[in-house]
C-alpha cells in the first residue's frame, strides 16, 4: 500500500466537492503508476453510474484496451458501494485499497445499507418491485452464448 497513492485519491475526492461534485475520489494504478483516475460525476453528468470507482475503471480500461484491470490496483477515498463493489469484482483488479468507511459515508448522508436491505428481499417485496417475466425464450440469449465458438470469456 502506498500512502501517497491513498493521501492522492484523498485529494482528488476533497477537490471535486471545491468543484461542486460529490465526495468520492479513486485511482487506478499499475507497476506504482497511476493510468486512471475517476471522480464523482453524478450531479455533473447527470449520471446516477458514475461514482468515482467506475468512472476510473472505465479510464483504466479504456486506457489498457480491456475489459478487465489484471495487474492493477485501485485506491479509492471511501470504501465502495454495493454497485461499485459490484463493478471493482467483474473488473479484477489485485487488490482495492480505501480510506474513509461506509459508516463514514453514512454519517455524511451517502448511507447505503438501505441497497442491502433490498438485496435480501424477495423481488416483489423490494422498493422497487422486481417482476420477472415468464417466456419461453428467455433463456435463448444464454443458449445462444454457450453455443458461440468464437465468444470472448470474462
Amino acid at each position: 500500500m502506498n500512502h501517497s497513492l491513498m493521501q492522492q485519491a484523498i485529494e482528488l475526492a476533497a477537490d471535486n466537492v471545491r468543484r461542486g461534485g460529490g465526495p468520492f475520489g479513486a485511482l487506478v494504478v499499475r507497476d506504482g503508476i497511476v493510468i486512471a483516475s475517476g471522480t464523482n460525476q453524478v450531479t455533473r453528468c447527470n449520471d446516477s453510474t458514475a461514482h468515482a470507482e467506475i468512472v476510473a475503471i472505465r479510464e483504466a480500461c479504456r486506457v489498457l484496451g480491456d475489459f478487465q484491470l489484471s495487474g492493477c490496483e485501485l485506491y479509492t477515498s471511501c470504501e465502495p458501494c454495493p454497485m461499485c463493489l459490484g463493478a471493482i469484482y467483474w473488473a479484477r483488479p489485485e487488490r482495492v485499497f480505501f480510506a474513509a468507511t461506509h459508516e463514514d459515508a453514512a454519517a455524511a448522508g451517502f448511507d447505503d445499507a438501505f441497497i442491502y436491505q433490498e438485496i435480501r428481499l424477495p423481488h416483489s417485496e423490494r422498493s422497487i418491485p422486481m417482476i420477472r417475466v415468464v417466456d419461453e425464450h428467455a433463456t435463448r440469449p444464454f443458449e445462444d452464448w454457450v453455443n458461440k465458438p468464437n465468444k470472448t470469456e470474462y
